[in-house]
């Protein structure tokens, strides 16, 4: 992504999956009423190269009625595939933005498909400026299915401290192979089962960059006036990076269970 300011110090088993129902689980008092029977996602490999430390949980369903996996690992549960959604849990739309002047100069919530193709969607999810996922720049809304949020800073390095350390946890967290990432798809094994994917970025200018080579993912945290944390992996090697970008760049989002 153009814009990132880097902070670099140096740089199994298949899921088996039900038919998708909306029922409720009920099995819980405390789950949220968005908890459902997962559904299978031919787009996402879960497969694991490895024993898996991770262990894949209820799947859950945002206000648009997209049915996402969700993997425990650790003290933590996440989603194990990038937000689809188009609007805040509260039903508010979220605006999106196709035009590239119109993007750079916004500082409210947004999101679009990558390259304004929606074909990317269903793999990748959307990507969101800053201003969308903060609660302190939205109206105190949530991006984020009830009962789930955006993770702070602290909480992507509670997930990569678990997996070894950032040196070490991207590979831990990259599906496998070459059908989404570009070769050599480096130190991938996935054992988190976090399956993260290459969805690329949006530029602050409004442009597309890194599909297949890079994922980006913000945290809530802002790390100065135009920047905020994120999380970032790429082909090339296991790392899980922690940098700051320009809060009007567009990144995927992963969920953090409450």
């Amino acid at each position: 992504m153009k814009q990132l300011i880097l902070a670099l110090a140096l740089t199994s088993a298949l899921f088996s999956c039900k038919k998708e129902t909306t029922t409720p689980n009920t099995s819980n008092p405390t789950t949220p009423n968005n908890s459902v029977v997962c559904v299978d996602n031919p787009s996402i490999n879960f497969t694991a190269l490895g024993t898996p430390v991770g262990k894949l949980s209820d799947c859950i369903k945002d206000v648009d009625g997209n049915v996402y996996k969700t993997v425990t690992i650790g003290t933590q549960t996440w989603m194990a595939e990038n937000l689809k959604v188009s609007k805040y849990n509260d039903g508010t739309t979220i605006p999106n933005i196709t035009d590239n002047t119109q993007w750079q100069n916004n500082t409210t919530g947004a999101w679009s498909y990558y390259n304004n193709d929606v074909t990317n969607n269903a793999k990748y999810g959307k990507l969101y400026n800053w201003y969308a996922v903060s609660k302190t720049t939205n109206g105190n809304k949530n991006v984020c299915p009830t009962g789930w949020h955006v993770p702070t800073d602290a909480e992507w390095i509670v997930l990569t401290d678990y997996l070894g350390g950032g040196g070490v946890a991207g590979g831990k967290m990259k599906e496998v192979g070459i059908t989404s990432w570009n070769s050599p798809n480096a130190d991938a094994t996935n054992t988190s089962l976090f399956s993260a994917l290459p969805g690329g970025t949006r530029d602050d200018d409004g442009g597309y960059s890194d599909i297949g080579d890079n994922g980006g993912w913000w945290s809530s945290a802002e790390y100065q006036t135009s920047d905020a944390w994120i999380r970032y992996l790429n082909y090339f090697n296991g790392n899980a990076y922690s940098y700051y970008s320009n809060k009007e760049g567009g990144l995927s989002v992963r969920c953090l269970k409450d």
